[in-house]
């Protein structure tokens, strides 16, 4: 392993920037709501701040979070990353999105960093960055799907070849349930410990972070403002109620970033907040044969969006 250098403090000025820019392009879509901020501190060390908006005429409910956590590596993640008892520093933003227009579809995306250090010097030990966003739409159109891909993938060639290859193929394998045998979404990017080597740095890293960070209005926002005003029917809204029911499960089953917050005694309102505001589950529920909604299903699955037709 290369020397470590640590980009706490640029990774933590980072979140607290691309907070405000998303903050910023979100409430001017919305043009009704404005983001409630509650700053808040851990016990022992850390803090964060939760920026929630809700009952906007574009936005039903959303979340963009930053945190900055750290202190004792809780037993359960030392058995996790096979390291002896060792103290650790992690940052980074969170945002989910959900629409009132069912034409509008879901997403999420987070930019993360983690440092580890010995219990006893408190030297670096091992240091990764992670993040990544991704689109869950009610109504399939793979215009859509297309920019949203396109966006993220103009960003990883410019740092890697292999990037958007690889960070697409691990977001459509871990966006996934397991459960019902189908895709949350059309995916988007996912990376997760990606450490310093001989061919990268942690400037590099963090570079790719950063832009891909930035891009996330670039990708969502131009759809946002394309659907938020098609007209929709109460059937839409069921629709969307019904897949919201799918994010659910997603996000309480699988979820690491969820379960990460919980098992670090993490701020209950700030990891649920991801959770949509109206859901339903229809027992055996199947969208009619040939529908837009049976569409959908249809592509939940690993597409290559950016040459689909």
């Amino acid at each position: 392993m290369p020397d470590l250098k640590s980009k706490k403090e640029e990774f933590s000025r980072f979140v607290k920037d691309v907070q405000q820019h998303i903050c910023d392009e979100l409430e001017a879509v919305d043009g009704t709501q404005k983001f409630r901020i509650e700053d808040w501190e851990r016990e022992g060390f850390g803090g964060g701040s939760t920026r929630i908006i809700s009952g906007g005429d574009v936005i039903e409910k959303g979340g963009v979070n930053v945190s900055a956590v750290g202190g004792p590596l809780p037993e359960a993640m030392q058995k996790k990353f096979e390291v002896p008892e060792s103290e650790f520093f992690a940052t980074g933003v969170s945002l989910v999105i959900h629409p009132q227009n069912p034409f509008v579809p879901t997403v999420h995306a987070n930019y993360r960093y983690f440092e580890l250090y010995d219990k006893d010097t408190g030297e670096l030990k091992d240091q990764w960055f992670g993040g990544g966003a991704d689109m869950t739409p009610y109504y399939l159109f793979p215009e859509d799907a297309k920019h949203f891909h396109q966006v993220h993938k103009e960003v990883c060639d410019r740092f890697s070849p292999e990037y958007y290859s690889d960070f697409k193929a691990e977001c459509d394998a871990y966006f996934y349930n397991h459960h019902r045998e189908e895709a949350r979404g059309i995916g988007g990017l996912f990376f997760d410990y990606q450490r310093p080597d001989k061919n990268r740095s942690a400037d590099d890293l963090f570079e790719f972070c950063k832009a891909a960070g930035f891009a996330f209005t670039d990708a969502y926002v131009p759809i946002m403002k394309k659907r938020k005003d098609d007209e929709f029917s109460q059937e839409h809204r069921d629709w969307q109620e019904i897949r919201r029911g799918r994010y659910v499960e997603f996000n309480l089953i699988h979820d690491r970033g969820t379960l990460f917050g919980l098992k670090t005694k993490g701020r209950i309102e700030s990891i649920l907040m991801s959770l949509p505001p109206k859901v339903q589950w229809v027992y055996d529920h199947h969208p009619e044969p040939g529908s837009p909604e049976a569409e959908l299903v249809e592509h939940l699955k690993p597409i290559d969006w950016i040459n689909y037709s």
